[in-house]
Parts: C-alpha cells; sequence; structure tokens
C-alpha cells in the first residue's frame, strides 16, 4: 500500500511541475448550484452596449463592493470583467457573508428575456468548491 500511495504522490508532482499547480487543482473543483436571480441594474450601465456581447451559458465573476447604499454589495462582471450590474438586493446577503469568509461564487446566464427597452438576465450562482 505504501508503494501505491508513494507512486501517486511521484504523479501528482510530475502533474504539478509539467503543467502548473492550477491544471492539478482545476479538475479537482466542482461548482455548486445555489440560487437562481437576475441581474439588478442594468438600466444605470455607463455603457449599456456591454449587454450586447453576453450570450446564455456565459460565466459570469462576482466581486464584492463596498457601497454606502447596500453593505452586502455584489457586482456583476462578464469575463472581460465588464459591469453588467449586481445580484439584488434580496438576494445578495447569504452571498456576501459567503464571499466575505473567503469562498469563492461565480454565476452563469440562464436566460434573456426583452421586456421592451428591458433586458430581463436570470443568472445561476454558483460555490466553487475544492
Amino acid at each position: 500500500m505504501d508503494k501505491f500511495l508513494t507512486e501517486s504522490k511521484k504523479d501528482i508532482i510530475a502533474v504539478a511541475d509539467q503543467k502548473g499547480l492550477g491544471e492539478v487543482i482545476k479538475p479537482l473543483s466542482r461548482e455548486i448550484h445555489l440560487f437562481d436571480t437576475y441581474i439588478a441594474g442594468t438600466s444605470y450601465l455607463k455603457d449599456p452596449e456591454v449587454l450586447e456581447k453576453i450570450k446564455c451559458g456565459d460565466k459570469l465573476l462576482l466581486q464584492r463592493e463596498d457601497n454606502k447604499f447596500d453593505n452586502n454589495a455584489i457586482l456583476v462582471f462578464n469575463e472581460a470583467k465588464e459591469k453588467l450590474g449586481y445580484v439584488p438586493e434580496r438576494d445578495n446577503i447569504v452571498f456576501a457573508r459567503l464571499m466575505d469568509a473567503g469562498k469563492l461564487l461565480c454565476g452563469k446566464i440562464k436566460s434573456i428575456e426583452p421586456k421592451g427597452s428591458f433586458r430581463l438576465i436570470n443568472i445561476e450562482i454558483y460555490l466553487i468548491d475544492f
């Protein structure tokens, strides 16, 4: 049994040396679906054309923001790090606490529904588990 563990350890070290540690850890991570919501504040974007670039299935980056109006504010960005809006205030308290505790959250666009001149962008929020 010791030989098996030693060989596995050597294999992991060899892969880490060849591909980098990120490639070793990445396959061990998984996304845990937590919640469905929408992106709030899209009407107030400085560059609303950013909404033309997004599509269903796109990954989203979530980031805490120091915000005088909402102590639990979470920004939503596309992968190009362009601001799309916020996780709605009514939904953000638990996610803010998780992020403040060092947990990594991300999102995915579930659907985009045109509502006149407005777009309802439904998203899924995931916890990245290592």
